[in-house]
């Protein structure tokens, strides 16, 4: 009998040896649409640092970064994505690229700007990796602010202390001691059986 290469026999096999060129090809995932209409292209191979918005799951609708890739399980490893274990503690939940969607690409790769007919001039800094300050960003210089004037107030006159406000010397209680306690009591010794002794 002979197989067809589009068998699912065939088809299985040609995922578990595959070699990691091609599984890099197959661990491609669609683009956004606003990156579809920018790159002219509807899904590209998964890299560390795209950012990635997740479809389904308990963390559908979440924007991470992709922390890890695992070429070898086909699958992905994100920011902030964990899995509580059953001894409380937190683990990184790996994710199937079908259930991804690319939002932002990582361009710090030459070649991979290349690969993508991007020009030089087109990429943003977030794109290439860099960390944009805030102290860097360009400031807005606002109008100087204006404190409004002040309403001339009236300066209250001091109160000088009655003789029913200081207390008397009689009225002042002392701290009273805190209450010694109990000694302890010894213990006393569980019943024994007679037959024991």
């Amino acid at each position: 009998m002979k197989l067809s290469p589009h068998s699912p026999r065939r088809q299985r096999k040609a995922l578990y040896t595959a070699d990691t060129f091609e599984r890099r090809i197959r661990m491609t995932v669609p683009l956004s649409r606003e990156l579809r209409s920018r790159f002219h292209r509807r899904s590209v191979p998964v890299r560390k640092g795209d950012t990635v918005r997740v479809l389904s799951g308990s963390y559908a609708g979440r924007e991470e970064r992709v922390a890890r890739i695992d070429r070898r399980g086909y699958s992905v490893t994100l920011d902030n994505v964990t899995l509580k274990t059953a001894d409380e503690k937190m683990k990184p939940l790996s994710l199937g690229v079908g259930h991804l969607v690319i939002t932002r690409l990582n361009l710090s790769d030459p070649w991979r700007r290349r690969s993508m007919r991007v020009r030089e001039e087109d990429v943003t800094p977030e794109e290439r990796g860099e960390k944009v300050d805030e102290e860097e960003a360009p400031e807005v210089e606002a109008a100087p602010a204006v404190a409004p004037p002040a309403a001339e107030s009236v300066p209250e006159p001091e109160k000088t202390p009655t003789p029913d406000d200081v207390p008397a010397p009689e009225d002042v209680k002392e701290p009273e001691e805190a209450p010694a306690k109990p000694p302890r009591r010894a213990r006393a010794k569980p019943p024994t059986k007679e037959g024991d002794e």
